[in-house]
């Protein structure tokens, strides 16, 4: 209905200019890096790879080139968008066609976009792994020629990744049923097992999997074993005594961002703190000013550094443990990215484990909240729902209700039925005469049976979807792309929220406690492997032989001893001081008793007590105001959680 919106021409034929001459011309590069020939030309024969490259070598032109060279459009997936802007303005600056669909767009830019893909006018779309399940945007994209689905972090698709996201699952039925014709996995970070998943995810050969290794043979990895109360001396002795070049010294905590700033100020340096809890415009100016040599010292938290493309960082000091091999290498594979020799020194204090591993203990569900959340999803007539709600309902953060409902769904007892917004409106700016008088007669009928179904207030006119099924004989998607297209033809503005996903229920008979026992068995899986990666860096910290060797092997990659690293240079082994931690203050034990009392939905059970007493949010806590400021929040920061949840238990 209303099929008047323009077609992607998907008759387009395949470039005939060679990727050589596409480097050249179109991005001023004179020869390929590792690997990139090599995967482009795989896709140019219309199979799906993988690229394993390190952070810094250039992945993204895998995707950027072969976009040129293909018909249709390429879709490039990743969960850092916000950070993709420098990219695609880069591709804009070179007159490449590339826009990117996210929240933070207007309504106006959203429908720009939307007019240009419909148009056939763009070669890349940057998107995120949740768009490809949204309703809007499916009835936008369903249709035209995708000649290239590039995930980025692609490791996200594995359970067995370091940073798993369970809306990665999904991106390979997403191939499926949008006929996309080949897939480019990206990852600078994964192990043969994790590379093995992303294979079968997206049907790629053994033979066409990329890997140009993990060395760096310019990169100086020294340990230095420290307690706490010292690494401020460290860190201040370290930067006097060597050359100044452009720094991260990366950290925790965002207060710690901000602590270790000021110190530096403080002693005549140039930092500034990074960190995701500043103003977006702070943020941005602060990176603009390191980029640009204004600012030559960022202290920051893992915020920092994703798609930040600076050639000439010559130090990388992780003044905390780096929570596993993966984040490690990332994190350090944002220095000397041109080549010249760059130091990446990781400060080792055993008490960091307390902090990183109470971050993973409380992100657990425990198995009442596990329970109630399985028999909601059970007894409804019909699963209509939000993680949103389900995590202030059951008190469990969001990310893990997805991970606790993808679960669901590969053990079968419920099928993932879509996304879809609850609240349809939209303004008309022209009157219904003016709009009919545009169409055929048949279109005309339709509109009114739409129009009908709808309750106009003094602004907006809101849509009863149900009501303009009935009204219409039509679905869902067509009429959505009817309002998509009134929208187009500058009829009406659209506005569409309330975002809901439905599922089926396919087992309703299952077996509850058992289903509990299995996925509660998941999660403390889950968080025994992070608590492991932490401890593995422990390890590494204290390696008697050669630390590029060692953090490469992780990964599968075997080399000699580098002969450059803190080891192969003559260093001694790191002795790290044991772990201290505080004993537990009897009076927190009995305060978080009274609380409990008086909050018992968001502090009645153990873990809800140990999470608050270590300063962890959670949804409950959130939602009681009361809460906010108590003095209690946090006062066990310093006691691994493990203790302190066995403490409350008994």
């Amino acid at each position: 209905m209303l099929a008047d919106l323009p077609e992607l021409c998907h008759s387009l034929p395949m470039s005939s200019r060679s990727p050589a001459s596409l480097l050249k011309s179109s991005f001023g590069f004179d020869a390929f890096r590792p690997g990139q020939e090599e995967t482009i030309e795989i896709l140019r024969a219309g199979r799906s790879a993988a690229a394993i490259f390190p952070t810094g070598s250039g992945k993204s032109l895998c995707y950027q080139l072969t976009a040129l060279l293909l018909p249709g459009l390429t879709l490039i997936v990743s969960p850092l968008l916000a950070l993709m802007k420098d990219q695609i303005d880069a591709l804009q600056a070179r007159n490449i066609a590339a826009e990117r669909l996210d929240s933070s767009l207007t309504e106006e830019k959203y429908r720009e976009v939307s007019n240009a893909i419909r148009a056939g006018a763009l070669k890349m779309l940057f998107v995120s792994p949740e768009r490809l399940t949204n309703e809007r945007f499916l009835n936008l994209i369903r249709g035209q020629q995708i000649s290239l689905l590039a995930v980025d972090e692609a490791h996200c698709i594995s359970a067995w990744g370091h940073n798993f996201r369970p809306d990665y699952l999904k991106l390979a039925q997403a191939v499926k049923s949008l006929q996309v014709e080949r897939v480019l996995a990206l990852t600078a970070t994964a192990t043969p097992k994790v590379t093995d998943d992303m294979a079968a995810a997206f049907n790629i050969l053994p033979t066409d999997i990329i890997n140009t290794g993990y060395y760096r043979p310019n990169l100086a990895f020294r340990v230095t074993a420290c307690n706490a109360p010292d690494r401020d001396a460290l860190l201040l002795r370290r930067l006097k005594e060597r050359p100044a070049g452009a720094t991260i010294v990366y950290v925790h905590l965002q207060k710690d961002a901000e602590e270790k700033a000021r110190l530096l100020c403080e002693n005549g340096f140039n930092a500034a703190p990074y960190h995701a809890g500043l103003k977006t415009e702070i943020r941005t100016a602060t990176q603009d000013a390191f980029m640009s040599g204004g600012i030559s010292i960022i202290c920051a938290t893992i915020a920092f550094g994703m798609g930040v493309d600076k050639s000439d960082i010559r130090y990388i000091y992780h003044y905390h443990l780096a929570k596993g091999y993966e984040s490690y290498l990332q994190e350090t594979g944002r220095a000397g990215r041109d080549g010249e020799p760059a130091v990446c020194e990781l400060f080792a204090c055993s008490e960091d484990c307390t902090t990183l591993e109470n971050f993973i203990f409380g992100d657990t569900p425990d198995e009442t909240a596990i329970d109630a959340l399985i028999n909601e999803i059970l007894d409804a007539d019909e699963i209509d729902i939000t993680a949103r709600e389900l995590s202030q309902t059951h008190d469990i953060r969001p990310l893990v209700v997805s991970t606790l409902l993808t679960h669901l769904e590969l053990f079968g007892i419920i099928q993932f039925d879509g996304y879809y917004y609850s609240e349809i409106r939209f303004t008309a700016l022209r009157s219904s005469a003016e709009i009919l008088a545009g169409y055929s007669d048949k279109q005309g009928i339709f509109l009114k049976k739409l129009f009908s179904a709808c309750t106009k207030a003094r602004k907006w006119i809101t849509l009863d979807i149900e009501t303009a099924i009935d009204k219409t004989g039509q679905p869902r998607d067509v009429i959505l792309r009817a309002l998509e297209s009134l929208q187009e033809n500058g009829a009406i503005t659209l506005q569409m929220s309330g975002y809901r996903q439905r599922f089926k229920l396919l087992k309703p008979d299952s077996d509850r406690n058992e289903l509990r026992k299995k996925l509660a068995l998941l999660f403390l899986r889950h968080e025994q492997m992070e608590i492991d990666r932490i401890h593995a860096m422990i390890d590494y910290a204290q390696q008697s032989t050669c630390l590029t060797k060692r953090l490469l092997v992780y990964f599968g990659e075997t080399i000699e001893p580098c002969g450059h690293c803190g080891i192969c240079l003559g260093d001694a082994p790191a002795t790290l001081p044991e772990r201290r931690s505080s004993t537990i203050n009897p009076e927190a034990i009995e305060a978080i008793n009274r609380l409990a009392q008086r909050y018992p939905a968001a502090l009645g059970r153990p873990r809800q007590q140990a999470r608050f007493l270590c300063g962890l949010n959670s949804p409950a806590v959130t939602a009681e105001r009361a809460l906010r400021g108590n003095p209690h929040f946090g006062s066990c920061s310093s006691i691994p959680f493990q203790s302190l949840l066995d403490a409350l238990t008994e």
